[in-house]
Parts: structure tokens; sequence; C-alpha cells
């Protein structure tokens, strides 16, 4: 009996597939020779009988730096002067880290705030309500 099942790999929305092979499949997804932005991995695999499968798999590529801004968001409504941030991370030295500059600088949250003031707050409440002399006499 002849074992005619295939799979075949195709990039977004074009007609040729990219790879045909025979099951199992292994492969390498070279993702430097696409473009940067949002693609579809389509797979179509094929039995014995002739019965055909399709999955879809949606997926970014990003080669290029991460870039991260700080100060507006997507969609947001704004008016007036907006201090902006914009970084950005690349991975094309291995040999040397920087570390000024690395990070995004982020503000504190505001549950730290509150955790920090609550904690003030609740010692300055203890040591004037227990705060007695009498209280820490010495036994000697």
């Amino acid at each position: 009996m002849e074992d005619n099942r295939t799979v075949k790999i195709f990039l977004d929305s074009d007609p040729k597939p990219f790879a045909e092979f025979a099951p199992p499949v292994k492969f390498v997804l070279d993702t430097t020779k696409i473009p940067d932005g949002k693609h579809t991995l389509k797979i179509l695999a094929k039995s014995t009988s002739g019965k055909e499968g399709i999955k879809t798999i949606p997926f970014e590529v990003r080669n290029g730096p991460d870039i991260s801004v700080l100060g507006i968001k997507e969609g947001e409504v704004v008016n007036q002067q907006i201090p902006i941030t914009v970084n950005s991370y690349g991975s094309e030295r291995n040999d040397f880290f920087m570390i000024r500059g690395s990070e995004t600088p982020n503000a504190i949250p505001a549950w730290v705030w509150a955790l920090i003031i609550s904690f003030v707050g609740f010692a300055a409440f203890y040591f004037t309500m227990f705060w007695n002399p009498e209280l820490y006499k010495s036994f000697f």
C-alpha cells in the first residue's frame, strides 16, 4: 500500500507552500527571513485516504529591537503636554551588557506607597497609645 500522507506548510496567504514533508515533520522556522509583524502559519495535512486537515497558527515576528513607550497608551485621549519615555531593547550584541539605560524607568506602584504609609501610621499610633515609661521599668 502506498503512503501518500503529506504535510504542506504555508505562510500567510501565499498559495504556494514554502515546505512540503512526509509526516512526522520536524523543521526550523527561520524568522530572520520573515518581515516583522503579524503572520499566520497554515498547516495542511493529507491522510492516506485523501482527507485533509487544516490548522492555522497566528504569530508575530519581532526580529528588530523591542520598543517600550511610557507616558501614552494606545487609544488614549490626551491634552496638554505629555512627557513620553521611549526605550528600545535589542539583542544584536552578546558579548557585553550595559547596565545603565537597559531598563525602562517605572514609578513606584501606588500599592507600595499605601503599604509604607499604613506601616508608618500604625507605628505612630502604637507609639503614642502605648508609650508609657512605667511599663518599661527595669527590674534591677
